[in-house]
């Protein structure tokens, strides 16, 4: 999730100056123990944390910076894209689809690579910034108004 540092968040995002950068996953988590070894590092000057919400509610994973959406949540992207509507909220996803419905990242399998897609739209719905350095690189969508938006 290397990509956090090319977006900025409102410091309303945040309970404090050095309050915690939430990663949360919601659903099946096909990172493994990868995002733990994000744990000690720091975006700005909030240290890293992961919360992984397996089947929890979607209220509890609010306080979040970067919402990766399982695609084992697929039945369920519009309410939860929807969910996060007014926060501040980077959502990702690995299923086609994921950005034109509302999310702000999709990773997409590219021959040999990763590449993704990013939802300017959707990220300026969260009041979030994504740098052009970042925005150069990816492909970009735009909402799909038949996948429900958020």
């Amino acid at each position: 999730m290397s990509f956090a540092k090319f977006v900025d968040w409102p410091d309303k995002t945040f309970a404090g100056p050095r309050a915690p950068f939430m990663i949360c996953v919601i659903g099946q988590d096909p990172f493994g123990s990868s995002l733990d070894k994000l744990l000690g590092q720091s975006v700005g000057d909030h240290p890293v944390e992961v919360d992984r919400y397996p089947t929890r509610s979607l209220s509890e994973a609010q306080h979040c910076q970067i919402a990766f959406i399982s695609a084992s949540e697929k039945p369920r992207f519009a309410k939860m894209i929807g969910s996060f509507h007014g926060k501040s909220v980077l959502l990702v996803g690995d299923t086609a689809g994921f950005a034109s419905a509302g999310g702000m990242i999709e990773f997409q399998s590219e021959q040999d690579h990763v590449g993704f897609a990013i939802n300017p739209d959707a990220a300026a719905r969260a009041a979030l910034t994504v740098s052009s350095k970042l925005l150069a690189i990816a492909q970009i969508v735009h909402d799909d108004p038949g996948k429900g938006k958020s």
